[in-house]
């Protein structure tokens, strides 16, 4: 067993700058980025955001699956389906969107490394867009400095 001596939660923002109503944007390689530069090498970290027309995904960089996902919401959710938040900011189609996406998801960290499938990248889901945004990044774990005790 290996036990760790030092615990470390920080907080970190990502900015990004959207440029289209409704896009998917890997955030894969700043959030691993800000992992590394954390120095957690086995822990948790926590991606969200706070705007309710927006959405954190993982899922696969292709480019037809992103136009897949992205047709599949507007089917699901089409824009000006005379939805009644439309009469305060003619956006209601966005916030449902982000509902069905949700506004986080955690990932383990293993090895001071995100622990993703082969496959699979983090995404900044835009719904209602161009705006400049920001993703919240919460990394909790144990540094590096490590020693190995024994089992009972």
């Amino acid at each position: 067993m290996v036990q760790y001596r030092n615990f470390r939660g920080i907080n970190l923002k990502l900015k990004i700058k959207t440029t289209k109503r409704i896009e998917l944007i890997d955030i894969t390689s700043e959030v691993q980025q800000q992992v590394m530069r954390s120095k957690v090498s086995e822990g948790i970290c926590v991606i969200s955001t706070g705007h309710t027309t927006a959405g954190i995904i993982i899922n696969e960089n292709e480019n037809g699956l992103k136009e897949d996902i992205l047709n599949f919401l507007q089917k699901l959710v089409p824009t000006g389906a005379e939805y009644r938040h439309d009469r305060i900011d003619n956006n209601a189609d966005a916030h449902l969107k982000a509902v069905l996406l949700g506004t986080s998801e955690i990932l383990p960290i293993s090895q001071g490394k995100l622990e993703l499938g082969s496959w699979q990248s983090v995404f900044f889901a835009e719904m209602d867009g161009p705006r400049n945004r920001i993703v919240n990044l919460t990394v909790l774990g144990n540094i590096e400095t490590k020693e190995k005790v024994q089992e009972e």
